[in-house]
């Protein structure tokens, strides 16, 4: 095989792209980072929508969520609005919270940075819509979906609700990640993904390839894996199932279906995986991740794309041409790295 080119520090570790061990093309920070001209690309803003609580227990436990999100986002130096935590202007008028979420997605269409979506609270299905409670009228997925329509910007959404499974292949698109803390309308049990998700971002466990930053998929499978453990501690079955979407095919998946970062399960009809673009995307970025550019992060995220794509062809492939397509690959990639190096001196 070809030797591929060194990078700074090298070693091995769980690829989700390769399916099994393959080179980290990890870079050393102490030395490496400080002479790098720091651009990283525009930061997200996260709209927290809150819902109504229903009971008091609820509304610390939804509380004390939106204060996770603005401790991660200060850290991120990311910008934070809500909608759902302050009383209304108007005390002798019933809150409007579906029109103030509609006033804030519409002033969102011009943008072109990411925006976070995440929605706080309860939801219900009626056999036919899912809605997520809200202080006044609630909210659809159909409405949800009209409302983002205009948005081109890249969109993570994330539905920590009950019944929130609908509002998956409402959502669905390209450019999006969407997250919901159920598979179905009919898991209508209060969740417990949402606090566990939050957490999992801030949390070094989370961090299954130890690149000192928390994607979206190791909090999503960190999460699913923490609920879990907490319904089985109480003897109790589990009532939510978590899914994560973000090849735009609206159909989602489970946690299940990876261990660790190894997917282990693939859909039948052959469709790519979810968490390719998931596991690129950060809250709180590393150093390193910081000091990287636009230009840098595009080139990675292609090559990674195509190796996704081989992956997903491997069954249809010889191991000879699986392998020459496989090395062939991690070489683009380890030079492009290798051409970072050098570029730092």
């Amino acid at each position: 095989m070809t030797r591929l080119p060194t990078p700074l520090r090298s070693g091995v570790r769980w690829h989700p792209l390769i399916g099994g061990i393959g080179v980290t093309l990890m870079l050393g920070l102490s030395s490496f980072c400080p002479s790098i001209q720091a651009a990283p690309s525009d930061p997200p803003t996260i709209l927290l929508v809150v819902g109504a609580p229903g009971e008091s227990g609820y509304a610390t436990n939804h509380l004390n969520q939106v204060t996770r999100w603005q401790t991660h986002a200060e850290k991120a130096g990311v910008t934070v609005l809500t909608v759902g935590t302050e009383p209304p202007k108007d005390p002798a008028a019933a809150p409007d919270d579906a029109l103030q979420l509609q006033n804030h997605l519409q002033q969102a269409a011009g943008g072109d940075a990411p925006l976070w979506v995440v929605w706080i609270g309860h939801g219900t299905f009626d056999g036919k819509e899912a809605w997520f409670n809200l202080r006044g009228p609630d909210v659809s997925a159909a409405q949800i979906a009209a409302w983002l329509k205009p948005l081109q910007r890249p969109l993570v959404l994330i539905n920590t609700a009950s019944a929130s499974g609908p509002f998956l292949p409402a959502l669905s698109g390209t450019n999006r990640i969407v997250i919901t803390a159920t598979r179905s309308g009919s898991e209508q049990n209060a969740t417990r993904f949402g606090s566990a998700f939050v957490e999992a971002l801030g949390t070094p466990a989370a961090d299954l390839d130890v690149d000192e930053q928390v994607s979206l998929l190791e909090a999503f499978l960190f999460a699913v894996r923490s609920v879990a453990d907490s319904y089985r501690s109480e003897g109790r079955l589990v009532t939510e199932h978590a899914l994560l979407d973000d090849t735009g095919d609206r159909q989602g998946t489970p946690a299940s279906w990876y261990r660790g970062l190894q997917p282990i399960q693939k859909p039948k009809d052959g469709r790519p995986i979810d968490g390719t673009k998931a596991h690129r995307v950060t809250l709180v970025p590393s150093l390193f991740e910081a000091s990287l550019t636009p230009e840098f992060r595009t080139r990675r995220a292609a090559i990674e794309e195509r190796l996704a794509a081989l992956r997903s062809r491997k069954a249809s492939l010889s191991a000879a041409d699986y392998d020459r397509d496989l090395e062939a690959l991690l070489l683009e990639l380890a030079t492009l790295y290798r051409d970072l190096k050098a570029a730092s001196r």
